[in-house]
């Protein structure tokens, strides 16, 4: 998402999502100041910028349905409505700050060396964590596998031998996930150039 985008986004959040509930009364929970709720707003619009209208249209639904406080006229606090927003709409691999910062570590860069990138990225949309070494190890076994029939199937169009249909198939997806991996840690490295 390039900054023109994070800017229309950031904006449709306000006018979809943050206006309506503080329209319908929804007050500011009571254990934040006024300079940390305006925080936690601008947070969320720039976490959530991602997200299309009609899904933030119905996180607007939800979040007033679940409003917070003991008389419940509080807005809920920001990790969850950001919670509501993964199972609405989840945010793209790219705009994933955790999966970008682990393909910009020495951890993204040694699974594309190695042809476990896809596996990684897999676990990393699974458990949204950072994967401690017994984690990696277990991602590494699991690709093994395919890293080593992709480099059978590159063997037989290095020879001229023609693949079969289903073969062909497997290494175009092969191929298309260690691309999307690619990309997200060069979005990563220009991230990181600024």
């Amino acid at each position: 998402m390039d900054s023109t985008e994070q800017a229309s986004g950031e904006k449709r959040v306000r006018e979809v999502l943050v206006e309506p509930l503080l329209c319908r009364g929804l007050a500011k929970p009571s254990s934040l100041t006024k300079d940390q709720f305006e925080a936690m707003i601008d947070d969320l619009c720039k976490r959530l910028a991602y997200m299309t209208g009609e899904s933030l249209a119905a996180l607007e639904e939800v979040v007033a349905s679940n409003p917070g406080g003991k008389d419940k006229d509080r807005l809920p606090i920001a990790n969850a409505i950001l919670g509501w927003a993964a199972q609405i709409q989840p945010p793209g691999d790219d705009a994933s700050p955790l999966i970008r910062a682990v393909f910009a570590n020495a951890l993204g860069a040694d699974a594309l060396a190695g042809g476990w990138a896809p596996e990684l990225l897999a676990e990393l949309r699974r458990n949204r964590r950072w994967p401690n070494a017994w984690t990696v190890t277990q991602i590494k076994s699991d690709a093994e596998p395919n890293a080593r029939q992709l480099r059978t199937i590159e063997g037989k169009l290095a020879r001229g031998e023609d693949l079969g249909p289903t073969e062909a198939m497997w290494r175009d997806r092969r191929v298309a996930a260690l691309r999307k991996c690619q990309e997200i840690a060069g979005l990563a490295e220009q991230e990181s150039g600024k």
